[in-house]
């Protein structure tokens, strides 16, 4: 009995813990979004919304300011994720080397643009690759280049740059993932293979690839995630120009908000389409991560 007791006693303690993590979440999570999808269904904005239905998702398959933005957010997505992710793989297996020499400075170092203000960062990837920026004067030192490339103002170029900047700040940061999860491959494995006359390339895409597979899942996720909602590098480095030729979905929304007369409902319907778009491609990645685990 007394030992029902104490069970009981502390189940009541963990469920009243329990019940404050509900209610904040309840607070700050689940009622905002139901409330976002029923201001989806609405146009206008402040008290003067007024109940449209299924219009606003409508609207968006004849605006090409829309479709221009869903376009722009998946190129990134396709060109820059596939890029990163190789790269920081790459990456941590060339600093995962117990013989090389000062690894944990080359780690902080690429580590190092994670945590650096987005703002900060961008405003000087702006500078850097403007017409007489110190990209375009190097290029032209060793003559790859007859002229200055402009960077920001030219529609694909532009596009190139935010995928330059995006790479160069987020590939330090799934490194890290990666870093970890080769630490705790047993270098046994590594070994055998090297016994068996496996070159490096064969000992990457036959051993370290399948074994952080979880990994790669993951940041794989996370990157399609962090992509889709795109925000900060557009707005600081290119505005969304040249004529929307680099604006991303939630630079739309943005816009939508509070540069264009201001229309709560449409916007919050664009931003739904950012979480269908999560889910689906959350699922596939999932589905294709679990049947390369069978």
């Amino acid at each position: 009995m007394k030992h029902k007791g104490i069970e009981r006693k502390t189940n009541r303690w963990g469920w009243i813990f329990v019940s404050l993590s509900v209610f904040l979440i309840t607070l700050f999570v689940f009622y905002p979004t139901v409330q976002s999808f029923i201001t989806s269904l609405k146009s206008g904005m402040g008290n003067n919304l007024k109940f449209v239905g299924l219009d606003n998702y409508k609207r968006m398959l004849t605006d090409a300011t829309f479709i221009k933005a869903v376009s722009n957010t998946f190129l990134y997505l396709l060109v820059q994720v596939p890029i990163m992710i190789v790269l920081a793989l790459i990456i941590a297996s060339m600093l995962n080397d117990k013989n090389l020499k000062f690894s944990g400075f080359f780690r902080t170092a690429i580590f190092l643009p994670c945590v650096t203000s987005l703002v900060a960062y961008s405003i000087i990837m702006k500078s850097i690759f403007a017409s007489d920026g110190l990209v375009n004067k190097f290029l032209m030192a060793i003559n790859i280049i007859s002229g200055p490339i402009e960077w920001v103002t030219h529609p694909i170029w532009a596009k190139v740059l935010i995928i330059i900047a995006i790479t160069w700040r987020w590939t330090g940061y799934n490194m890290i993932f990666y870093l970890s999860g080769l630490q705790n491959i047993d270098p046994a494995v590594y070994e055998a293979a090297s016994i068996d006359g496996a070159s490096t390339f064969k000992k990457f895409t036959k051993i370290t690839i399948p074994l952080l597979k979880p990994i790669i899942l993951f940041t794989t996720i996370t990157s399609t995630i962090g992509t889709l909602q795109l925000f900060d590098e557009v707005v600081n480095i290119t505005n969304g120009g040249p004529a929307n030729a680099t604006t991303t979905i939630s630079h739309y929304i943005y816009n939508l908000c509070f540069t264009y007369t201001p229309n709560f409902g449409y916007a919050a319907a664009v931003a739904y389409v950012i979480v269908i778009m999560i889910v689906i491609l959350s699922l596939i990645q999932f589905k294709i991560g679990g049947d390369s685990n069978e």
